[in-house]
């Protein structure tokens, strides 16, 4: 018999039908499906952006406002006040604007604002497209809002006509406007409008505007250090203010240079001078400053001027020009402080006008005497600093720049009472104290106090009675009540001078004895006897002219009238008007 063959095992048979094999996949078969979705996404996105932009034009143009405020534009301007030579002494009014001629516009503030703000403004139409991706992808890249993608045309839309709420109805009325104005003025109307209308912080509208109340200058006097600085408030007014916050200001100022640097409008060598250029930011909190100190005479113009025309006086406009004279303002407002610190000094030092506790920390001492500083004013040519350290070679102070200065020899002389050690608490000098520094004649700082008493100045053509200075007080910052206009003064008192000027005329001198008795005069047949008197009835007895008319003694005064002779007092009296 055979043997049968032997076979490999095998798997046995299935009862189940055969899986079918597995189909080969086409290339690129799931990159297209989900380019398909893509594409249909994006579709769909057009599609709804196109309905969304229907809705818009169907509904929210009609309502668009007119352009009116644009193309006719017409700001609202403050009161301003001028001097006989020209001169701005005052400017009041919600708004501080200067309008400036776009042809006027120094071309590196427009190439500065446009570095800022919007690089490609004369490429694009009223929506920069790729500047929209661009701040999209910027946004998304660091996880929320950080870059902006208005453009000029769409800030000009809003600050014209806008609030500041944002909401995306609000963000779609703005887009429209922009197409609405880029239609109707050219884009150098558009930046026109922008330069002279943006809001720049302190109150000032416009660079023009913010030129003076930053620097005091005109805007085709700054450099492009300081024109760097305004073109980078538009973002954050109140952040980059350079008055308040001079480090985020520069920070600012460095990124438009930059810009302008990329962009080409710049040298690299006009960059790197600009980085190191002072700026020279005026200190106060938005405070004006003229060339002419005539606060008083200002105030004057504008109650007057909103007397008769009422709240129109702070926006229509007006240019009033007084008759103040440069040369004599500054001469009677240097006498009147010169002559209440002089008075001052001749009543001996007082003490500090305040105190701030230093921390020991010298990084926080500095810290918390700034901060101190900033609700001291600069008074009457008086800067407010508070002081560092008291040492035997000086006192060391720091100013409100910052800035540190070591007072010695005679910068001390008036204070030098509060540095002895047996000086009362009010008036010792010590770490914290808040002094005044004045400068001398010859540089450097003397620390002297705010004058307690007050003094006015008034002075006319006698011809025609034209006010050619006008000086109300120490300073109107300070001490708003205007001691020419609104103080009470004794009639006949105010007549002395004019009585001692004419005896001066005819001879007296200030060491000429007057003899301060009691007098009778008899004023005519049938009259009593006129026997005048001093204020508090009290007689000094023989006394120099010079003190006589200082303390106003009538009884003195009437001898010096029956001296020079009543007819001739009555003519030299009044050659003064």
């Amino acid at each position: 018999m055979t043997e049968p063959t032997l076979q490999p095992d095998k798997p046995a048979p299935s009862s189940s039908p055969r899986e079918p094999k597995p189909r080969p996949r086409k290339p690129g078969g799931a990159g297209l499906r989900t380019w398909q979705s893509v594409l249909l996404g994006l579709v769909l996105l057009g599609l709804a952006g196109a309905l969304l932009l229907g809705f818009c034009l169907v509904l929210l143009w009609p309502r668009l406002p007119d352009l009116n405020k644009v193309t006719d534009y017409r700001p609202d301007l403050p009161l301003r006040g001028y001097t006989a030579q020209g001169t701005l002494i005052g400017e009041f009014g919600g708004q501080r604007r200067a309008v400036i001629p776009y042809d006027q516009v120094p071309k590196q503030l427009k190439q500065a604002v446009l570095a800022a703000e919007d690089s490609r403004f004369f490429e694009h139409g009223a929506i920069d497209f790729a500047g929209v991706a661009r701040a999209a992808l910027a946004d998304f890249g660091a996880g929320g809002a950080v870059q902006g993608a208005s453009t000029i045309t769409m800030q000009v839309a809003r600050d014209f006509y806008l609030s500041p709420e944002k909401t995306p109805l609000r963000k779609i009325v703005e887009a429209l406007l922009a197409y609405k104005i880029e239609n109707t003025l050219t884009k150098d109307q558009i930046l026109d409008r922008y330069i002279n209308q943006v809001y720049l912080g302190q109150r000032a509208y416009g660079f023009a505007a913010a030129a003076q109340v930053y620097y005091g200058k005109p805007l085709s006097e700054l450099s492009l250090a300081q024109i760097a600085v305004l073109a980078g408030l538009p973002q954050a007014p109140s952040a980059y203010n350079p008055q308040n916050s001079l480090k985020l200001a520069v920070w600012r100022q460095h990124y438009v240079l930059g810009r302008m640097l990329a962009l080409g409008d710049i040298t690299r060598a006009q960059y790197e001078q600009a980085l190191k250029a002072p700026l020279n930011v005026l200190a106060g909190q938005g405070v004006l400053h003229y060339d002419v100190d005539a606060d008083y005479a200002a105030e004057a113009v504008r109650e007057i001027m909103v007397a008769r025309f009422g709240e129109a006086a702070y926006t229509d406009g007006y240019k009033v020009t007084t008759t103040l004279v440069d040369t004599d303002q500054k001469a009677a407002d240097a006498a009147v402080r010169a002559g209440l610190l002089a008075y001052d000094r001749r009543n001996g030092w007082r003490g500090p006008e305040g105190r701030v506790d230093l921390p020991e920390n010298p990084q926080d001492a500095t810290k918390a005497a700034l901060a101190a500083l900033k609700t001291r004013p600069d008074v009457g040519g008086l800067k407010a600093a508070v002081v560092l350290q008291v040492e035997r070679k000086g006192v060391v102070v720091l100013r409100r720049d910052g800035q540190q200065e070591t007072i010695s020899g005679e910068g001390l002389a008036f204070c030098r009472p509060g540095l002895y050690d047996k000086a009362t608490a009010a008036r010792r000098i010590v770490a914290g104290s808040i002094v005044r520094l004045h400068a001398l004649p010859k540089g450097g700082w003397e620390i002297l106090q705010l004058p307690q008493a007050q003094s006015a100045l008034v002075s006319l053509q006698p011809q025609t009675g034209a006010i050619q200075a006008w000086v109300g007080g120490f300073d109107f910052n300070h001490e708003k009540f205007d001691h020419v206009d609104q103080a009470f003064r004794q009639p006949g008192s105010s007549f002395k001078p004019f009585i001692y000027s004419a005896a001066v005329a005819e001879g007296l001198a200030p060491s000429t004895i007057i003899d301060d008795a009691p007098i009778s005069i008899n004023p005519g047949p049938g009259q009593p006897l006129w026997q005048p008197h001093n204020y508090e009835n009290e007689f000094a007895g023989p006394m120099p002219a010079s003190a006589a008319l200082a303390h106003s003694d009538n009884v003195a005064a009437v001898r010096v009238v029956l001296a020079v002779g009543v007819p001739y007092a009555r003519f030299h009296a009044s050659q003064f008007g």
